[in-house]
């Protein structure tokens, strides 16, 4: 028997990353040299998000961030950035509850600042001004997400 166990205590939650790395990315300028050209206008930017998690075994989970950038001007596209941005992270004695909006949430709170640099800096290095993704609220997405769900019974994303 543990000591947490033995002294009725509860043992502390740990949440800690092990790795951190790009699993795929993808940039395209499928209209260059012309898309390269500065013109006034604005162009537009459309940016989705999608979180997604699975475990790994011994309270180890993935976590993946993907983006997916689109930014055109008119008709024409200028470019197209789609990142996946994974990372294991060591879940340790989260009740059963919070593990899927830990999963969910807090990883990707934590990953997304440098998942941010590498939209940033392949948009730079594809010729355009670095594409610097505004703050996401990763609560506001996962309650969306649980929302769209057609049964809010649904089993966790993340198995125990």
């Amino acid at each position: 028997m543990s000591d947490a166990a033995e002294s009725g205590t509860r043992a502390v939650p740990r949440l800690s990353v092990r790795a951190q790395y790009i699993k795929d990315l993808s940039f395209e300028n499928p209209n260059a040299p012309s898309s390269l050209r500065s013109e006034q206008s604005q162009p537009s930017i459309n940016v989705n998000v999608d979180v997604d998690a699975r475990t790994l075994g011994n309270s180890n989970y993935e976590v993946g961030l993907r983006i997916t950038a689109n930014a055109a001007r008119g008709d024409t596209t200028l470019f197209v950035v789609e990142l996946q941005y994974s990372s294991v992270f060591l879940i340790q004695n989260f009740p059963p509850d919070r593990l899927e909006p830990t999963c969910m949430i807090e990883c990707p709170r934590i990953m997304f600042p440098f998942a941010r640099r590498v939209i940033a800096e392949t948009t730079r290095d594809g010729g355009f001004a670095p594409l610097l993704l505004d703050p996401i609220n990763f609560a506001a997405l996962y309650r969306q997400r649980r929302a769209e769900q057609a049964d809010p019974n649904a089993p966790a994303t993340v198995p125990d």
